[in-house]
């Protein structure tokens, strides 16, 4: 497991500086940018938040799996903190440049380097495709454990029932080793690891680019459609 970790960060460190780039040849069929799809979680995550907290402002929150910080941009004065961390050194000096207001962290891609009940919100975008799958109860149990109680863990991940994502998926060179998984299979994860209230959503079935399509988008979330799908547990 140790190995599968260490050849995802050295694959990471190798598109540290390229990430974007890379991303953008892989979905140019679509007619869209890494902007897009980040400017799109960005808002649902802060939408989610607010729902959950009535307010963000006094919230200390970790992206877990943060590469080069693309969403910090758009969250860092939403929360009261942000923090990132990643398995990639590379990645993670990429985001310190690009966000000199966020703190960043390194850790090993098992313990998260944070003290129990820390942080009111984790979140974790398109991150756990990469993880081993041997490894994900670990991964899950980690947001939990980082988390206060009442806390908000969310999750963003590719939706393996869209045939337009595999396609993207297919396209992308640090995707070669993605395991992608089934919104069953995410809620069962969480489930095990002994969170409260876990809904998922399937997202981007239309191009939610602002709150009047986002809604529509969320019409359309109870069916397995869109590109992408996000799942809200709590800690209890």
């Amino acid at each position: 497991m140790v190995n599968e970790i260490e050849k995802t960060a050295r694959t990471f460190d190798e598109y540290g500086k390229s990430y974007t780039e890379t991303v953008n040849e892989a979905i140019a069929f679509t007619g869209l940018s890494v902007d897009f799809f980040t400017r799109v979680k960005a808002a649902y995550l802060v939408e989610l938040a607010q729902a959950h907290f009535g307010g963000t402002a006094h919230l200390e929150v970790l992206d877990v799996g943060c590469g080069i910080g693309n969403f910090h941009p758009l969250l860092s004065s939403t929360f009261r903190s942000l923090r990132g961390v990643d398995i990639s050194a590379a990645s993670v000096d990429a985001a310190r440049a690009n966000n000199p207001g966020v703190a960043y962290d390194v850790y090993d891609g098992l313990t998260l380097p944070y003290a129990d009940a820390t942080y009111d919100a984790v979140f974790t975008i398109c991150v756990l495709h990469h993880v081993p799958p041997v490894q994900w109860p670990i991964f899950v149990s980690e947001m939990k454990r980082i988390l206060k109680p009442g806390g908000l863990a969310l999750i963003f991940e590719h939706n393996p029932y869209n045939p337009v994502t595999l396609r993207i998926v297919n396209r992308c060179p640090f995707d070669e080793d993605a395991v992608l998984l089934k919104p069953d299979t995410t809620r069962a994860l969480f489930h095990d690891a002994g969170f409260a209230n876990i809904s998922s959503r399937s997202i981007l079935t239309v191009p939610a680019a602002n709150k009047m399509l986002r809604k529509l988008d969320q019409v359309f979330g109870r069916l397995p459609i869109g590109a992408q799908y996000y799942l809200t547990a709590i800690r209890r």
